[in-house]
């Protein structure tokens, strides 16, 4: 752990907010200038010029960088909500939830982007935006495709991968532009290495040589259509296909204390695909506008989960296995109508959204020629359906030449039904009111500052209702019929500080009090399953931060630092006497990135290095902690016209980077029980290289 670093990283670019100020160099005519942009009274704004020397090649090069700007991705919102993350293109958040911004951004290519704004998300009609936000501007006129590739070799215990990459085509024909793209984000993972089990006191009770494989393709094909006209309507239209292709395989070589091996093979899939259709249309209306939403989307998700353990002295192979087919259901109307009034922007909003969970779950038991019997598992078979509608009301208005106000009041009521033979018909419905209100003060030309009061209700995922067994580290979920959406009151302060030439940094505060938090919590006398706990509390410091250093004449080189603490706490569910932070979460993250890009030709290089430290998780009869690194670390080298091609060499996991799992087991229920064994998990990952092509059609 290096606590103190981390701490200085973020009280370095804490003071340099208030006490660093612009310094402007001569510019070397034969070289770009790194991006600075061009500040105007309510945005910052960066044009294609900003972004030469990186020769982008889609919105997404060419917001990556932008001076201490971090795309964050919007929240797991039920329904569509209102609008959340940090980036927009044209001014417009896009109508789906199958496709993340990151996929957006690396259809649209970078000859099409006219400019990119920086604007506070409260200065926008856009109900639920704050903090500093994107607006990727870009016009699509003739026919462009733009395409990657990227396959990937690792030394030890992986798959070659050569079924990375995406091509996408973009085009308009009269009112309607489009874009056609395929892509299969596939990887290909591996590890290895000693597994040594102890007892109480330290003894070893056996020792393990372990193989991991994974195996993951999923590609997509997905169309998006956007129609200007007729007047001054417009219309959005996405539709998306894909097929879902993972597997996962463990073998391992068990050797106890007394000679005797075991021979473990754990096969873990899962198969199937999803598609969405969804679709928004905007028009006048009276005195304002109405927007209508439309969203479709269905997955269907076949799982199964085997473990065969063989002893070569020749006793009788054993054998389990679970298996669960799930089909999901998401069907969303909104509509949305503004407005302007009493010196502001006012947004009316709707939303009805209709989801359901239906599971088919077996357990199968190895019998002695080999074969699985499969057992009915009424427990894990059943369905889940909620029906939710909610409403809210919105007002945005500037108080001052420099102050603007955002309130957000709404309210929404669900009815949760379960189905099933362990549960028949449960109903409960709720209603929860929810809202938010944002201040964005624009404190100098170089200074902005937003601050956030939110309430809101989370997502819940409808598989957590049932029961479900883990073979592969022996534990299983009850499931619980009585679990509910977490809720939220958060507050979130961003301040972003510009310092022209030399780049910019990003301060964000946030403290969260949570009601219903959803973790692993007792069920019945020696059960456990996802519940709920009363109340818990979490607090974020995060930092981005870049240094550009041309102001002193060091052309080219660019300092990217990126700093996140988290601060959490509950109840301990089976001890509360103790209080232990969220399980599984990243608690402490610091990245450092460096590019160089070398004036006068094509090339680039640089490379990064990145902490991280996973939190504690607590079950029933365990307690430990699962992780990778917590050290990585890279170089990359890359030629920005080779034939007309970006070509990007890329190695990884440098400084050695492992997966680990420690993991101490009970031999009953937590905090009473004796622990039974500790396991100790050491895997070898080894060096990663990648290769990148990127080109244009």
């Amino acid at each position: 752990m290096k606590f103190p670093k981390k701490r200085y990283l973020c009280l370095t670019s804490t003071l340099a907010l208030g006490l660093a100020t612009p310094a402007w160099a001569a510019e070397d005519p034969a070289t770009t200038p790194p991006p600075v942009p061009e500040a105007q009274a309510q945005s910052t704004v960066f044009t294609p010029a900003d972004f030469a020397r990186f020769a982008p090649r889609n919105a997404l090069d060419m917001l990556r960088q932008v001076p201490g700007f971090a795309i964050r991705e919007g929240e797991d919102a039920r329904g569509l909500g209102q609008a959340s993350g940090n980036v927009l293109v044209n001014s417009q958040r896009l109508s789906s939830k199958s496709d993340d911004i990151y996929a957006q951004l690396s259809r649209i290519p970078a000859a099409t982007v006219e400019r990119i704004e920086l604007v506070d998300g409260a200065r926008l009609d856009i109900p639920g935006l704050t903090g500093q936000v994107a607006n990727v501007i870009a016009r699509t006129g003739s026919f462009t495709g733009q395409f990657r590739y990227s396959p990937e070799l690792r030394p030890h215990f992986a798959d070659p991968r050569f079924t990375n990459g995406e091509v996408s085509l973009s085009g308009r024909k009269g009112p309607v532009e489009y874009t056609v793209s395929l892509v299969n984000n596939s990887n290909r993972g591996g590890a290895g290495g000693p597994t040594v089990i102890t007892d109480r006191t330290g003894a070893i009770i056996q020792t393990r040589e372990d193989v991991v494989k994974s195996r993951n393709d999923k590609p997509k094909l997905a169309v998006r259509l956007v129609i200007d006209g007729p007047g001054s309507s417009t219309g959005n239209l996405n539709g998306s296909l894909q097929r879902v292709n993972r597997r996962f395989t463990e073998h391992s070589v068990r050797t106890n204390t007394n000679g005797t091996i075991a021979i473990r093979d754990l096969d873990d899939r899962t198969t199937g695909g999803n598609w969405e259709i969804g679709g928004d249309w905007e028009f006048r209306l009276g005195p304002g506008r109405l927007k209508l939403i439309g969203l479709n989307r269905q997955e269907h998700e076949p799982y199964s989960q085997s473990v065969i353990t063989v002893y070569p002295a020749g006793d009788p192979a054993t054998g389990d296995r679970y298996a669960q087919v799930g089909d999901l259901a998401e069907r969303i109307a909104r509509a949305e109508y503004t407005w302007k009034m009493l010196g502001g922007d006012w947004q009316l909003a709707g939303e009805a959204a209709f989801n359901s969970l239906t599971n088919v779950a077996a357990i199968a038991t190895l019998d002695p020629q080999g074969g699985f019997i499969d057992e009915p598992f009424p427990d894990g078979t059943g369905g889940v359906k909620e029906d939710r509608y909610d409403a809210s009301l919105s007002y945005s208005r500037p108080l001052s030449n420099t102050v603007t106000l955002q309130a957000i009041a709404g309210a929404e009521r669900s009815t949760l039904r379960q189905t099933g033979v362990a549960n028949s018909a449960l109903s409960r419905s709720f209603f929860r009111p929810k809202g938010s209100l944002s201040l964005a003060w624009k404190a100098s030309k170089t200074l902005d500052v937003s601050l956030k009061l939110k309430r809101s209700v989370g997502q819940l995922s409808f598989y957590d209702f049932l029961a479900r067994r883990f073979l592969d580290d022996g534990n299983a979920n009850s499931g619980n019929a009585d679990l509910v959406p977490q809720q939220d009151w958060s507050a979130e302060l961003e301040l972003n500080r510009s310092f022209g030439a030399w780049g910019s940094t990003k301060l964000r505060l946030v403290g969260r009090n949570v009601q219903d938090y959803v973790t692993v919590v007792p069920i019945g006398a020696d059960g456990e399953s996802i519940g709920n706990v009363a109340r818990a509390t979490e607090r974020v410091i995060a930092n981005t931060t870049t240094l550009q250093f041309d102001p002193v004449g060091w052309k080219g080189a660019r300092l990217d630092l990126n700093v996140e603490l988290t601060f959490s706490n509950l109840r301990d569910p089976f001890d509360p006497s103790r209080q232990i932070p969220y399980g599984f979460i990243t608690e402490r993250y610091a990245e450092i990135q460096f590019r160089q890009d070398f004036p006068g030709t094509d090339w680039a290089a640089g490379g990064h290095y990145e902490y991280s430290r996973q939190s504690l998780y607590h079950r029933r009869f365990e307690a430990g902690r699962d992780f990778e690194g917590p050290v990585f670390a890279g170089l990359f080298i890359e030629h920005k016209n080779l034939m007309g091609l970006t070509v990007k060499a890329e190695a990884r996991n440098l400084l050695n980077g492992r997966q680990r799992w420690d993991r101490r087991v009970y031999d009953g229920p937590r905090p009473g029980a004796p622990i039974a064994f500790v396991e100790t998990r050491d895997r070898l990952i080894g060096p990663i290289f990648t290769l990148t092509v990127k080109g244009s059609i």
